[in-house]
């Protein structure tokens, strides 16, 4: 089914009430702010959206995930701005300096959307290419679905596109978890997964971080740890890994201090309202049932990251659903956390992909 075939709703400005291993890089570095970038905020249909830019040319959107920021592209936007790109990272609503709408399906897909396209208009762009990680990749892959004629190519990193399917998420998920809870459904209730988390945000990030890191072990030692699903009367934070003291190599005390810092400050309601939208995002997106995502894609994930295996469906289903798709790479020994845990090679694949897109119209 085309894109082209579809009914005529789409998101405006304002939204409705060969797949590869490869090495790993030796070592992220150190970590610290881009020093030049410059930030500013700009209006969106829910408030403000905040973002980070730097460099000058063609328009490379990036959108993060959950629990992130903007800071999660930090080694992106150097690279990108090096290489001759205008390379622009928002905190995505609900996060950060951007605004947080109260109402919970404030966050639904065609917010997001919007306000991808308010930053678009709002930076004087005509056309851009978007990115994103975690729920940014769906968040990116439905702005370019819905929004074709502005956002001409995207790159979908650890979450590979999924077309609407015909099972309301939920149900979908609930048959996932089996005895227990998948983690989507154990984040549904308002408050829930706060109480957990919010009492102590940063031991909390930190076994979060850790537990989807590709060199994270289960509490017993043996295996990967299961952040993706809850036991019965237990918590997510129960699954963490036992030593978080010990922070992955990808993520300096001073990368945790920010986001921390970031999520001290906001609470994690706003990301959280993202899982709490999923159902109504498939009533919202009937219309795209099936849908393929046309536009030259790029797709990375990480060996040991849940998606590639529990979403491995959707990768072999690529041929139909991203019929543009340039290259899929899955990173040996990467876990969830791709553009942060292997910067260097993320920026050569990101990089490679983008000198290889048709130059934009003038």
């Amino acid at each position: 089914m085309s894109q082209s075939a579809k009914p005529t709703p789409t998101p405006s400005d304002s939204p409705p009430a060969s797949t590869s291993n490869s090495p790993s890089d030796s070592s992220s570095g150190p970590s610290t702010p881009p020093p030049d970038v410059i930030h500013r905020s700009v209006e969106a249909p829910g408030g403000r959206i905040h973002l980070v830019e730097q460099g000058t040319g063609p328009l490379v959107l990036m959108v993060h995930g959950f629990p992130e920021s903007w800071y999660s592209w930090r080694h992106q936007l150097p690279a990108l701005a090096a290489s001759g790109y205008r390379a622009v990272a928002i905190d995505v609503r609900g996060y950060g300096r951007s605004s947080k709408p109260r109402e919970v399906s404030a966050y639904r897909m065609l917010a997001h959307v919007a306000d991808n396209v308010a930053v678009l208009r709002a930076l004087g762009e005509e056309t851009a290419i978007i990115v994103g990680h975690d729920w940014g990749s769906p968040i990116a892959a439905h702005t370019a679905l819905l929004r074709p004629d502005l956002f001409t190519a995207v790159a979908l990193l650890s979450v590979p596109y999924a077309p609407r399917g015909g099972i309301r998420p939920t149900e979908a998920f609930a048959r996932l978890g089996g005895t227990e809870e998948f983690y989507i459904n154990y984040f549904q209730e308002p408050g829930r997964a706060e109480a957990e988390i919010e009492p102590d945000v940063r031991s909390w990030l930190a076994g979060f971080y850790a537990g989807l890191s590709g060199d994270a072990k289960s509490p017993s030692g043996q295996g990967h740890v299961n952040l993706f699903s809850v036991a019965p009367g237990g918590t997510l934070s129960d699954r963490f890994p036992t030593d978080t003291t010990t922070l992955s190599s990808w993520l300096t005390e001073a990368d945790l201090d920010f986001y921390a810092d970031e999520f001290e400050r906001t609470g994690l309601t706003g990301g959280l309202n993202r899982y709490r939208n999923v159902d109504r995002d498939w009533e919202d997106l009937a219309a795209w049932a099936g849908a393929p995502l046309t536009q030259p894609a790029l797709f990375i994930g990480g060996e040991h990251d849940a998606p590639t295996t529990w979403m491995a469906d959707a990768i072999k289903a690529f041929p139909t659903t991203l019929p543009g798709l340039s290259s899929s790479h899955i990173l040996e020994g990467c876990g969830h956390w791709v553009q942060q845990e292997r910067p260097a090679e993320v920026n050569r694949l990101l990089l490679d992909w983008l000198q290889s897109l048709p130059a934009p119209r003038a």
